[in-house]
Parts: C-alpha cells; sequence; structure tokens
C-alpha cells in the first residue's frame, strides 16, 4: 500500500503508525527492524541516531533484560561486508512502564562471526516516540556507532537487525 509523501527505502515503505488525522508516522533516523545489511543489498553503513538522555556507560555483560523480543543480527565493516568479530555492543531501553532503568541496560561482543542475539521485552512508547532500543557499537579500527531500532509491530518476536561500521 502506497500513501502520498511516505518515502519508501530500497523497495520497503516504511510507517510506523498513524498520527493525527491518519497522517502516516516516519522514523526520524535509525534503521527500522527487519531491514538488516544484507536485506538492504549492500553493506551501507548503518546511520547514527541520538544517543538521548538516557546513556549511561559502563552496563553489565548479559544477553537478557527481558523475555519475548530476540534481536540478533551480525556486526559488519561497511564495503567489505567482513563481520567484525568482538565488537562491543551496548544497549539500553525503556522498561515495560515506559520508563529507562539499569535492568534494560546491558553490553556484549559479537561472536567470532561477527553475530550477536540478545532477549528483552518489547519497549514501551513513551513521550510519543515509537518503540525503539538504543544501541551503541564499538570496534577496532571503525568509527564508534550510535544508532536505534525502532520496532514496527507491537507484539514482535524477533527482528534481524545488522549493524554496519565505517572504517577508521
Amino acid at each position: 500500500m502506497r500513501w502520498p509523501g511516505v518515502a519508501t527505502v530500497l523497495a520497503f515503505t516504511i510507517v510506523l503508525g498513524e498520527g493525527p488525522g491518519g497522517v502516516p508516522l516516519l522514523p526520524v533516523g535509525g534503521l527500522i527492524g527487519g531491514m538488516g545489511a544484507l536485506a538492504q543489498g549492500s553493506c551501507t553503513p548503518t546511520p547514527p541516531d541520538s544517543e538521548g538522555p538516557f546513556y549511561t556507560p559502563g552496563a553489565p555483560e548479559r544477553v537478557q533484560t527481558g523475555r519475548g523480543l530476540v534481536v540478533l543480527g551480525t556486526v559488519r565493516s561497511a564495503g567489505s561486508c567482513a563481520p567484525i568479530p568482538g565488537a562491543r555492543i551496548e544497549r539500553w531501553q525503556a522498561n515495560p512502564e515506559g520508563t529507562y532503568d539499569d535492568a534494560h541496560r546491558a553490553a556484549m561482543r559479537s561472536d567470532d562471526a561477527g553475530q550477536y542475539r540478545f532477549e528483552t521485552n518489547f519497549p514501551r512508547r513513551y513521550f510519543g516516540r515509537p518503540p525503539h532500543i538504543h544501541l551503541k557499537v564499538t570496534a577496532p579500527a571503525h568509527r564508534p556507532l550510535t544508532t536505534q531500532l525502532y520496532l514496527l509491530r507491537p507484539g514482535q518476536t524477533e527482528v534481524t537487525f545488522d549493524l554496519v561500521l565505517l572504517p577508521e
């Protein structure tokens, strides 16, 4: 389905929902869940997005901060699409009540194939923001990336989100 004025990215129409008067809501930055780098057909760098006011360094290493939503993907280098093993991925999100807390902060490393996987709860909308998860990725010889994963469907249980970093 198409609406006048709605952005189409690589044959994907991106709509986060409806605003006042039924106007489609579009993402401000980051990527939409389910549009990993390889699904997009290239290793285009993941767009940066706002860190927001709730980032706190030193998140504990863990792969689960809730239940019901699995996020997985591969950390890759732009251009070559080579996987990046050992990349540090920090994440933070709103809890089921719509506030940020330490229970929903975590860090992990990509495995030898550059892959990562974590489980959390589906983040809640707050202050008019669509459900999203903040991610900060660092890896040797690559520029740090801070982005956001926007989720399309309430009740979504799995999403693939490749993270593509620019070499230094």
